[in-house]
Order: C-alpha cells, then sequence, then structure tokens
C-alpha cells in the first residue's frame, strides 16, 4: 500500500483543462495552473472505526457513473465553463483528483467540511483527505477508479474535525469524462446528522423504555455473539460463559392491586439495583454482566468469560441480597423477592435457545422449590424433566395403541386369611422406557387430562376381570374389585354414567365393585363431586377412602360422606416395629399401635371396614388383627400379579 502513495509524495504535476463547445471552432482553453509541493494532511484524516454503536463501518459501494461529458462542456457563445461557477456555489462538497491522486481544485464546502481553506487542498492526497486507505478493499477499489478501469466508488468513513470532533461522511469518487488528462470528481456528505438518528432508533429499538436496560433482542444478539466460536477462541479467554434469570416473585398481584404505574415504578428500581450487583460483580473485571430485561418481570444477567458455578452463586446471591430491602415508591413501602435460574457452562457446543432452556427450567426449579432463591441447573434434573415430557406428550396416543395392562394385588382377610378382593393397578408397557409405575404417569395424565378415557378403560377392564372370575370359579364367593379414580375423572367426565354403563355390559354386581379415591380428594368434596359419590353408593358400589391419616383427617366430613371404606396409610403400618427374639431389638412404639387401634374404633363405629396397606411382616399382620383391623394388603401376602396368578389364589389361604 505505501508503494503507491509514497510515489504521489514526490510527485509535482500541472494540470490542463480543456474545453470543447458544440458546434463551433472556438476553444476555450484554461491557463495552466503550477501545483504546488504535495503536504500531507494526516491531521484530517482517522482510521475508520467498526464495532461501534453505529454498527460497523460499511464496506465500499460500486455504483454507475453519474457525471457524463455534456456536463463538463460550457455554453454556446461563452468562453467561461459553465460549471465552474456551479462548482463553487455548490453546497455539496467537491473536489477534483487527477489520476494520480492529487487535487487540483476544491470548492469552499469541501475545504469547510475538512476545516480548512480551498487553496490550501491543492496538490493534497486525495486518499489521505478521507481516509480511503485505511482499508485494503477500499484503497484497491480507489486506485481501480482512478486508472479509469471501475465504475464509481462510495463508501462510508469517520473523519476527525481539526477542532476535534469526528464526523460521518459519504465518499463518493467518479469519473470525470472528457478531461484530458483522465481524472475523478470526490464529493463528500456529511451525515453524521443521520448516523446520529440511527444510533438513537437503534437504541430505541435495542433498550426496555421502562426500565432503560438493554431489551430481549440486544440480549440475545449480546448472547449469539459471546458463543460465537471465533469470539473466544481469539481472545483467549476461559470460553465459558453464565447466565442468571430471574423472576419477580408475585409481581402481578402487585401490578393488578396497586395498579401498572407502581408496577413500572418497581420494575425500574429493581433495575437500577441489579445494575449495581453487576458493576460490583465487574469491578476487577473487564466487563461487568450485561443486565437485561426480557419481558414483564423477567431479568436476565449475562456473565461472558465466566470463571466456573461459584462466580454464578455470589451474583445470584447478591441480587438476592439487593432485592430483599424494602422498595419505597410512590409512599408505599414495598417488598418483592426473586427466583433465579442459575446455568454456567462451556461455551462450545451451546446455542442460545438451549442455554436459555435450561435456565428458564432452572427458574421453574427455584419457584418450585418454594421462591425466594436460586437453583443451578442440574442435568440430570433435566433428563428426568425431559423424560417426563416424552411421556406426557404420548400417553394419548399410548392408550389408542393398546399400550396399557393391569395387573392385582390381593386384598386378604385379617381374620381367615382367604382372599376377599383385589385392588387393579395399571402398568404402562412403553415402548421404550419398559414397563412404568403408576406414579410415572398417573400424575400426568391428571394434568393433561388423558385420565379420563384411561380411567375409562381401567375401570371397564376391571369389571370385566372381576366377571370372569366369578363365572369361572362359581363355587367360591365372588371377590369385589377396587379401582382408583382421581377426581378429575368426576369434574370432566359423567362418572355416574360410566359406572352403570360399564357394569351392565359386564353384568358384574355393584357390590362386587370399589371405587378409591384419595383423602385430599374425598374431604374437600362438595357440589357435583358429593353428589356423584352419593349417587354410586346408592347404586350399591362401594366408596373408599385411600391413603386415610395423611391429609385432612376431617372427622365431621367423614360422618357425612357416602364412604364404606378406609385404607390406612402405610406409614402407620410401617411405624410397628417387628417382634424379634434379638434382645438388642429396639422396642415396639407403643404410639403408633394406639393411633392405629383409635382410627380402627372409630371406623367400625361409623359402620365403615377397615384395610390397612403395606403389610409385610407376620408381627405387622399379628399386631393389626390383635387390634380390629378387617383386611390387609402388601407383599406380605402378594405383589401385584397378572390376572391368572389371582386365579390360583381364589379358595386357598393366603
Amino acid at each position: 500500500m505505501e508503494g503507491p502513495r509514497t510515489s504521489l509524495y514526490d510527485r509535482h504535476t500541472f494540470l490542463t483543462l480543456s474545453l470543447h463547445g458544440h458546434g463551433s471552432a472556438a476553444t476555450a482553453t484554461r491557463p495552466t495552473i503550477p501545483m504546488r509541493p504535495i503536504r500531507r494532511t494526516s491531521a484530517l484524516r482517522e482510521r475508520a472505526v467498526s464495532g461501534t454503536s453505529e454498527g460497523p463501518t460499511p464496506a465500499a459501494d460500486l455504483i454507475g457513473p453519474a457525471v457524463t461529458e455534456s456536463n463538463l462542456q460550457p455554453s454556446p457563445g461563452t468562453g467561461a465553463p459553465p460549471y465552474s461557477t456551479v462548482f463553487h456555489a455548490a453546497p455539496l462538497a467537491m473536489a477534483v483528483v487527477d489520476c494520480e491522486g492529487l487535487v487540483t481544485g476544491a470548492n469552499p464546502a469541501f475545504a469547510d467540511l475538512l476545516g480548512t481553506a480551498p487553496g490550501e487542498l491543492a496538490g493534497s492526497v486525495a486518499a489521505d483527505l478521507v481516509d480511503l486507505a485505511s482499508d485494503a478493499r477500499t484503497w484497491h477499489a480507489y486506485l481501480e477508479v482512478l486508472r479509469g478501469r471501475q465504475a464509481r466508488l462510495r463508501c462510508t468513513r469517520r473523519l476527525k474535525h481539526p477542532d476535534g470532533h469526528s464526523l460521518w461522511a459519504q465518499v463518493t469518487v467518479a469519473p470525470l469524462p472528457g478531461a484530458e488528462f483522465g481524472g475523478v470528481l470526490l464529493s463528500v456528505v456529511d451525515i453524521s446528522a443521520h448516523r446520529e438518528l440511527q444510533a438513537r432508533l437503534r437504541h430505541l429499538q435495542m433498550h426496555d423504555p421502562v426500565t432503560r436496560l438493554p431489551n430481549r433482542t440486544l440480549f440475545f444478539e449480546r448472547l449469539t455473539a459471546a458463543l460465537d466460536a471465533e469470539s473466544y477462541e481469539e481472545s483467549g479467554t476461559t470460553g465459558r460463559i453464565g447466565l442468571c434469570y430471574l423472576d419477580l416473585d408475585g409481581f402481578k398481584a402487585i401490578n393488578d392491586t396497586l395498579g401498572h404505574r407502581v408496577g413500572d415504578s418497581l420494575l425500574a428500581a429493581v433495575a437500577e439495583r441489579l445494575t449495581r450487583c453487576a458493576e460490583e460483580a465487574g469491578y476487577a473485571r473487564s466487563s461487568p454482566p450485561l443486565v437485561a430485561r426480557l419481558g414483564g418481570d423477567e431479568f436476565a444477567l449475562l456473565v461472558e468469560d465466566s470463571t466456573g458455578t461459584e462466580q454464578l452463586a455470589d451474583l445470584a446471591e447478591s441480587v438476592l441480597e439487593a432485592l430483599r430491602a424494602p422498595f419505597d415508591l410512590s409512599g408505599r413501602r414495598l417488598s418483592v423477592s426473586v427466583s433465579i435460574g442459575v446455568v454456567e457452562r462451556q461455551a462450545s457446543g451451546t446455542t442460545p435457545t438451549a442455554l436459555m432452556q435450561a435456565a428458564d427450567t432452572t427458574l421453574y426449579w427455584a419457584k418450585a422449590d418454594g421462591k425466594d432463591r436460586w437453583t443451578l441447573f442440574d442435568p440430570e434434573r433435566s433428563a428426568h424433566l425431559m423424560t417426563r415430557q416424552a411421556l406426557s406428550s404420548t400417553l394419548r396416543p399410548a392408550i389408542e395403541r393398546g399400550e396399557f395392562a393391569l395387573e392385582y394385588q390381593p386384598l386378604v382377610s385379617m381374620e381367615d386369611g382367604r382372599l376377599r378382593g383385589v385392588e387393579a393397578l395399571v402398568r404402562w408397557k412403553h415402548p421404550q422406557f419398559g414397563v412404568l409405575a403408576p406414579n410415572r404417569f398417573i400424575g400426568l395424565a391428571e394434568e393433561d387430562g388423558s385420565i379420563v378415557p384411561l380411567g375409562r378403560w381401567i375401570l371397564a377392564t376391571a369389571c370385566r376381570q372381576a366377571r370372569a372370575w366369578q363365572v369361572s370359579h362359581p363355587d367360591e364367593p365372588p371377590i369385589f374389585v377396587s379401582v382408583n379414580v382421581a377426581v378429575r375423572q368426576v369434574w370432566d367426565s359423567d362418572l355416574v354414567a360410566d359406572v352403570a354403563r360399564i357394569l351392565d355390559e359386564t353384568e358384574l354386581a355393584p357390590h362386587l365393585l370399589q371405587l378409591e379415591l384419595t383423602e385430599s380428594a374425598v374431604m374437600g368434596s362438595s357440589g357435583r363431586p358429593l353428589q356423584d359419590l352419593q349417587a354410586l353408593s346408592d347404586m350399591g358400589v362401594r366408596i373408599a377412602i385411600d391413603d386415610f391419616g395423611t391429609g385432612y383427617s376431617n372427622l365431621a366430613y367423614l360422618s357425612r360422606l357416602p364412604v364404606s371404606v378406609l385404607k390406612l396409610d402405610g406409614s402407620f403400618v410401617r411405624g410397628f416395629q417387628y417382634e424379634s427374639d434379638n434382645s438388642a431389638a429396639v422396642p415396639p412404639n407403643p404410639a403408633d399401635e394406639v393411633v392405629v387401634e383409635a382410627m380402627i374404633q372409630l371406623a367400625h363405629r361409623l359402620g365403615l371396614t377397615v384395610t390397612a396397606e403395606c403389610v409385610e411382616t407376620l408381627a405387622q399382620a399379628s399386631r393389626l388383627r390383635r387390634i380390629g383391623c378387617d383386611t390387609g394388603q402388601g407383599w406380605l401376602y402378594s405383589r401385584p400379579v397378572p390376572p391368572d396368578r389371582i386365579s390360583a389364589l381364589l379358595g386357598v389361604r393366603v
């Protein structure tokens, strides 16, 4: 690059401009003007600045010629070229440059733009005046235009005025057809106001008007740049990235009760405290974390080049402490807490979507764990959540494909050890995850409503099987089948009609069907659920309260509900200490037995029977029998088994 420019500094030249008139032999010739030695005007130059808030400097733009030969010719009958007056009076900054790149003339507007006199510009290197040599591509294009081998050049440059201020200029270099020795016209337009307007519009576009923080768009722009492999490979940084994704607890209640004006003031105050936390965290670093408002009451603190989870944990803890202090807003004293999801990982292989998804999941954990805390992303917990989501999305199709099956666990009389009934327990034979127990998918089915068709299938299958046992063993007393029912089945379907239809189709007597509902669902029943339970009881169907003793245990409700069976939660039975000949064994806790005995006596006084769950030892069975328990269920008698195994237990002592 320096070769061509050095030759320009050692050269003295004279320029002769010959202009030919139309339809006349007369020729107006301008006298040859001796040029002074060329002076470098480095004070007027500033290298192009890239990566500024206004955006990168645009590359050179090559466009077609706009100056024609007719523009340069004099008017008929005159000796002076008409363009000369126009050239000097034009508000557009212009200069004529010869084929060697030297200014041969400039108008006052050009001189004013650069802060000098027009006469001082003659002989100057044009490329130095408007910084055309700051990048190789523009310099090469400029040389091609001078040599007449390329159309005009247009580019944007940031120039420095002698008084110290900078200005943005659009530079156009166009050939001058008709000039005897070639040459180009250099024009410069001050676009500083336009650039400033662009910068202001960009700032408005990229910042939140309430908190004045970077908004979601700018946040993702910075996040994408931070995850760019070249950015951290070339800079020699740690190559790690951290994110604190936070949400104000209970902000909606403040917005709804006190109004959006108070809500916006609270958001602005929160933004100020977050900014202070970020500044303190970045005090010993090259740059503080980026604080952004992503929308609503959600904020994010992006830590580029993080040093590990400890740094993110410290930042999250400082945010919690900063926001716990009350806010004084418009005469009101408000307190607010925050839940924070923290993610810290290697930037390589991470995408903005994956990072934000992990942060959002972790924020949900923080809220689910009690709010007003920070939670670190756990890949194992996330994998479990993804599995849960995969199960949820395939539940309904699995019902249609027939992937569910029933197993049955015996309910045994504590008095004689004979089989009295069975509890139907559903299993999902998942093609990918294998056989799944109910605790893996029943909660999901209740959430998305698929419990209704699934429960209907379980009820029909269990009743059909109970009738089959009755038909195949006519000499044995028929056993009842107990089916679990979710409260959503009562609300979202006509359970009474479903039960009546299924009993009619399977020809099963109503007293051989028992429906189990959890204590929390039954004790709070009112309105339609209570009416349905009463209708089922009137039909002859037995109603059982499952896991009794772990929920409300409201005795007033118990006396009013159409319940016939209480199933004691297994935690009471497990509390019984095993009998042992070993003198070192821990003696049984009398309180456990007293509580269970009291519940059994209460149930009997109300006309209810009692079933004990999770009976696993003979000692537990003996103790339950002694205090009056009616039936038992647990591994002592049998695990849940297929229907054919139940057939073998009919008529025998278990």
